[in-house]
């Protein structure tokens, strides 16, 4: 009875051995580009309709596969796309490509339908469904080496922080008071933290924001010798105007720079349709007190957490 019991575990453990060498021998080996594929989205398109495709950011970059489709983005929305077929019942598979301001890459595998499924996507909403299908990153050569998504997230750290470093800086005229309320760097960046209340009953629309450098001695009379400091991301859009009795902050993303002793930066802000102007004056000995962004530290340690699940 012993032997019969010893074979029978001999048997096994061999059957049990072959099976697993089986299996991992069927398993295959992906390859390194393999590793790193993106998986597109699929989509159905027709002749005599028009899809849309509604982005979470402007839209930077299109690439159409073939001459097969036909897309542009739609008037005076940046983020919205119109993708169409060009010719009636194409067979054969199309593709085409996105890239968006805030550094995202989408892909597309197009096909013929004469009774598309859906015409208008939410890519957002996608986004949250397909997590590591879209969870790269386009760096732009504007931002060098700084990765759009974390640029974003520093954005936004800073904007719900909310916090005032710079105390002396301000302005204040028929009832608009206008503030800077921190400059941060990082990675050769520039963060300004600024904050508009409007302590009057009268709409305050935005017109548009200037950065630039000038002479002391003519910072307040001509535009002579100017230097614009143009930003690279804004937190929220310049569109917006803000209420009567309300406040509205946000956060310019420039690149670093200094300025000589005899100069200054000047950011104005102006009104749309109105005259309350406001200025403010950033001299070198500000820009060179930057507080820096410590990644290990506890205040951007959550966006840096949310940076690394949102990608894995």
């Amino acid at each position: 009875m012993k032997n019969i019991f010893k074979t029978f575990w001999a048997v096994a453990l061999t059957i049990g051995f072959a099976v697993t060498s089986f299996a991992q021998d069927s398993v295959p080996v992906k390859t390194p580009l393999e590793l790193g594929k993106i998986e597109p989205y699929r989509m159905e398109v027709t002749y005599d309709k028009t899809s849309h495709l509604i982005f979470p950011t402007a839209i930077r970059y299109v690439d159409l596969g073939s001459e097969y489709l036909i897309a542009g983005k739609a008037e005076d929305a940046e983020n919205v796309l119109r993708v169409k077929a060009s010719v009636r019942n194409f067979e054969a598979e199309t593709n085409f490509s996105v890239i968006t301001n805030d550094g995202r890459f989408y892909s597309f595998n197009v096909y013929y339908s004469g009774y598309p499924e859906a015409l208008s996507y939410d890519l957002l909403t996608m986004q949250k469904a397909v997590d590591k299908a879209n969870g790269n990153d386009v760096l732009f050569e504007e931002l060098g080496n700084n990765s759009p998504s974390l640029a974003g997230l520093l954005l936004e750290t800073i904007y719900k922080k909310d916090k005032r470093i710079v105390k002396h800086i301000g302005a204040k005229s028929f009832g608009i008071q206008f503030i800077l309320k921190g400059i941060y760097i990082h990675n050769g960046k520039y963060y300004f933290h600024t904050e508009l209340r409007n302590k009057s009953n009268v709409p305050f629309n935005i017109d548009f924001i200037n950065f630039k450098v000038v002479d002391k001695k003519v910072a307040k009379r001509t535009v002579v010798q100017e230097r614009p400091m143009i930003p690279l991301r804004t937190y929220k859009p310049l569109e917006d105007g803000i209420n009567g009795q309300s406040t509205q902050q946000n956060v310019f993303l420039l690149d670093q720079f200094t300025i000589a002793d005899d100069k200054v930066l000047l950011i104005e802000i102006f009104e749309k349709n109105g005259g309350r102007h406001q200025t403010l004056q950033v001299e070198n000995s500000d820009l060179i007190k930057a507080q820096v962004i410590n990644m290990n530290a506890g205040w951007i340690r959550m966006s840096v957490f949310k940076f690394i699940f949102f990608f894995f």
